[in-house]
């Protein structure tokens, strides 16, 4: 029995690949948070991934980019800031 909630346009797949992504961009911004909070007030100028149900390509390569996003600023921020690694 499958869920009524689901969409059938969507695989196990690709509903793999993206809780992935999720709980991955979930783990840098609650990193952000916790260890360097002055990063804040750019996770509100990044732009957040659009959903397109119509085509789960573009939605996986937004959730991608938006994680990568978070990850090259973090880390850019981490090597300039050598004694404040966490």
């Amino acid at each position: 029995m499958e869920n009524s909630t689901s969409d059938p346009t969507k695989s196990q797949a690709y509903e793999d690949v993206e809780r992935d992504l999720n709980l991955k961009i979930i783990e840098v911004t609650n990193r952000i948070k916790d260890h360097y909070p002055q990063l804040t007030t750019f996770l509100d100028e990044m732009p957040i991934a659009v959903t397109d149900d119509k085509n789960v390509e573009i939605t996986l390569r937004n959730l991608r980019s938006y994680y990568d996003s978070l990850n090259t600023m973090l880390n850019k921020y981490i090597s300039e800031q050598p004694d404040k690694k966490v």
